[in-house]
């Protein structure tokens, strides 16, 4: 198992930026990387939660099926998914620093098959490039949080990491 981690201080209060990070209908204008995101749950955003987040990934589209498995309004949002023999969770976490939030994101990678637990030290060379590209969504959601639009510019970023 391997948890990538990256955190970002952002000049507005926790529940904006929960909100912000957490309004999964308006992510593609909010987050540069991100395509579509689909909700395929009906009623408001929070556990049990079903989306399909499809977004440019290190210069490639990729699509994933993510779950929410925690929701706590206002301090974190977790999202569980299952792909090629891996599961990916990645919570997120939100807390009061100074008259800002810092946000947290951990990312952890588990191998639940044989051949993904070959392709395991795969992921270690790529983890410096998945922390940037978690940082590059923070960089994207803090403008929209410290923002009076909301939104982000829709030019491309830097490919950003599925959210899982």
């Amino acid at each position: 198992m391997r948890t990538i981690a990256t955190s970002r201080t952002i000049a507005a209060p926790p529940a904006r930026v929960f909100d912000i990070f957490s309004d999964l209908r308006t992510a593609p204008q909010r987050v540069r990387s991100i395509i579509r995101m689909e909700v395929l749950t009906d009623g408001p955003i929070g556990r049990g939660t079903r989306v399909r987040d499809t977004r440019k990934l290190f210069g490639k589209e990729a699509t994933a099926n993510m779950e929410i498995i925690d929701f706590q309004p206002g301090r974190s949002l977790t999202f569980l998914t299952h792909e090629g023999g891996m599961r990916y969770t990645t919570r997120f976490t939100f807390a009061p620093e100074g008259a800002g939030t810092r946000a947290e994101v951990h990312f952890t990678i588990e191998a639940l098959t044989f051949t993904a637990k070959l392709c395991s030290p795969l992921m270690a060379l790529m983890s410096g490039m998945m922390r940037k590209c978690f940082q590059a969504d923070f960089a994207d959601l803090q403008a929209a949080a410290e923002g009076e639009g909301g939104r982000v510019a829709t030019s491309p970023g830097p490919a950003a990491a599925q959210p899982t």
